[in-house]
């Protein structure tokens, strides 16, 4: 059985991790979180306080302490950077507000996406982010594209720092989201935008159900048409 490879991208809280778990454990696909390797990275540049101006000594930490993943008993996906575990610590404020930065650098970027098309060429992926049907992935043969409004996707980030333990206020993550979306569009290198192929989704006022079922019907078609 041929298989295909996906691309989900969108802005923060767009929905397109928590779709893209489902779908992979769905269709038996593997899932790659790219968002996780990029928040792995902005965490060890705060840690070894590295700034834009010595970018090499981050390149030496990621070489050092390669990011990979695991899972728990119950199937919930583990971050890893090196032997250290940073599942929770990597969504903290903290790492959301510097990761703009961290990820819009060209050397940064290289670098994790080689490791992500290395770890698609074994086919069966499905992989989320902000530049994968664009650059990671420009071959992938079903390319979606999910937008929502500012108010729903900060209600959504909300929502899922209560449940973890983590004190937000609801104003300041709507303004953290929507400087995020200016920056992650603004930045000259990769910057977030749909794919010309790609298939664009709202997701404002659709529950996970109902994304998944969008996207799941499409995923089946291609790999149908791809097995004929």
């Amino acid at each position: 059985m041929r298989n295909i490879t996906i691309a989900i991208d969108g802005p923060a809280s767009s929905g397109k991790s928590t779709v893209a778990k489902i779908i992979a454990r769905n269709l038996g696909y593997t899932y790659l979180d790219t968002g996780a390797m990029y928040r792995s990275a902005t965490y060890l540049a705060l840690e070894n306080n590295i700034n834009p101006e010595n970018i090499s000594k981050l390149l030496e930490l990621l070489a050092d302490n390669p990011i990979r993943f695991g899972k728990t008993e119950d199937g919930q996906q583990k971050v890893f950077v090196g032997d250290k575990e940073v599942t929770d610590t990597i969504r903290q404020p903290e790492i959301t507000n510097n990761v703009s930065w961290v990820s819009a650098l060209p050397e940064v970027r290289e670098e994790l996406v080689s490791q992500q098309r290395r770890i698609a060429k074994e086919g069966s992926i499905i992989m989320d982010g902000r530049d994968i049907g664009t650059v990671v992935l420009p071959d992938a043969e079903l390319k979606i594209f999910l937008v929502a409004s500012v108010e729903e996707r900060a209600q959504r980030r909300y929502k899922e720092n209560l449940s973890k333990g983590i004190t937000t206020d609801f104003d300041t993550l709507k303004d953290e989201i929507a400087t995020r979306d200016y920056k992650d569009s603004h930045r000259e290198v990769s910057p977030l935008k749909a794919a010309d192929d790609a298939i664009l989704f709202d997701t404002t006022g659709v529950d996970i159900d109902g994304v998944v079922q969008f996207i799941q019907e499409k995923a089946e078609k291609k790999i149908d048409m791809k097995n004929k």
